[in-house]
């Protein structure tokens, strides 16, 4: 879906209050280019953002390919989100810089990896290989305003000819894109987290899969990419419970709120666990302050708090990695830093990951990031009769707005 719909819903949002707050009804900020206090300048930053995660989620896409090696697709991807955040906002505003770049590292995970691999120089894995099943998963931010995205690919034999995909791979990848744009569309003002959890599992089932337990959607606001409101995939069970998983507290969406939709299914059991990757994503935790001993650990903490305040970051960031890998684990043991583990399913497990942000605007749910699923992934199964619904209304709209937009190309051209 286009994230064009983003910016011209700048108008939408309604004048209230003068007080400082991080969500979209957020009223003070000044666009540099308008040069006057405008909601503008939330919506377009945003929608700056996501074009840029869509552009980098592109870009990889076709880097993707035989040979290729997971640390060079992550400094690719990271290169093109700072080069063209670079190009923003390049005046003060308020006697400061703007603040843009990186909102996620640029993550790499390949067939039973899930989640959160960003290797590091000295510990490259293999190349891809034909038939790998590779996620995508990143974010940018514009002034702390965040866009995030994930998405899956298979490794082709050759750039000229699609894949091929077996029935497990296509059943799924289906699933897990079709109940993204599900979940999607339930999040809106009024509505529960708990319906939206109900929603993928009911698309999960009709497709003989598993969402991935742990994996959550969250609320984002400025700087803070995990907001307090949560929606789980899938709810954990006692046991699950009592083996330390957290059970996500009710809440119910609001207007102007924005989320990142975070689908995750599995062939298998849906239970990550960690592996042999080293975990190399990190999250500062502001709330938390210690008096570190080791010299490495205070070169961490220093450069985190220098360079990534609020935002997760990858230890391939910093200049010094043997430093960073001695001084990291300290600054966890601590509080001080919380790891986003590399996170493995079953070895002969087939996993997806499909995520996009959405706005929740006063005329309704607009999904600013994420790109069409690859057509090469197939799937007999059928979804049931409410998802078939859903899915069949959410195409209607994407056709009347692809149609609504040729027009109005066709008489800018003709004007």
């Amino acid at each position: 879906m286009s994230d064009d719909s983003s910016a011209s819903s700048a108008e939408e949002v309604k004048e209230t209050t003068e007080e400082e707050i991080t969500d979209l009804s957020n009223r003070l900020r000044t666009d540099v280019r308008f040069h006057h206090v405008t909601d503008a300048f939330l919506i377009v930053s945003r929608s700056q953002a996501s074009k840029i995660v869509n552009l980098a989620l592109k870009g990889l896409m076709e880097q993707c390919v035989v040979g290729a090696k997971v640390l060079d697709l992550c400094k690719f991807g990271t290169t093109i989100i700072d080069s063209q955040a670079a190009k923003l906002y390049t005046k003060k505003v308020n006697g400061k810089n703007v603040e843009r770049g990186v909102a996620f590292p640029v993550c790499v995970s390949v067939n039973d990896v899930i989640c959160n691999h960003s290797p590091l120089a000295s510990e490259e894995v293999e190349p891809l290989k034909a038939g790998d099943i590779v996620k995508l998963d990143l974010g940018c931010h514009i002034d702390g305003y965040i866009s995030v995205a994930a998405h899956t690919l298979v490794v082709s034999d050759s750039p000229d000819s699609p894949p091929q995909v077996d029935d497990e791979t296509g059943n799924v990848a289906v699933a897990a894109y079709n109940a993204m744009l599900v979940a999607a569309a339930s999040i809106k003002a009024g509505t529960k987290n708990n319906e939206v959890t109900e929603v993928v599992n009911r698309v999960a089932n009709a497709y003989g899969v598993n969402a991935i337990s742990s994996v959550r959607m969250h609320q984002m606001k400025r700087f803070v990419i995990d907001g307090v409101k949560e929606v789980a995939l899938k709810a954990p069970t006692p046991e699950e419970i009592e083996q330390g998983e957290e059970k996500v507290d009710e809440c119910t969406f609001e207007q102007a709120e924005v989320y990142a939709v975070d689908v995750a299914m599995s062939t298998g059991e849906g239970k990550p666990r960690t592996g042999a990757l080293r975990t190399t994503v990190f999250k500062r935790n502001v709330e938390a302050n210690y008096r570190l001993k080791m010299k490495n650990s205070r070169y961490v903490l220093s450069e985190v708090d220098k360079k990534f305040p609020t935002l997760p970051f990858t230890l391939a960031h910093f200049d010094d990695e043997r430093a960073a890998r001695m001084g990291v684990t300290e600054c966890v043991s601590h509080g001080l830093l919380t790891p986003y583990p590399v996170l493995h399913e079953q070895k002969d497990a087939k996993v997806a990951h499909f995520k996009c942000t959405v706005l929740l605007l006063p005329s309704g749910t607009v999904r600013v990031t994420g790109l069409e699923m690859p057509d090469y992934f197939k799937t007999e199964k059928v979804p049931d009769e409410e998802t078939q619904k859903v899915l069949k209304e959410l195409e209607e709209l994407a056709a009347k707005k692809a149609a609504k937009k040729a027009a109005k190309k066709k008489k800018k051209k003709a004007t």
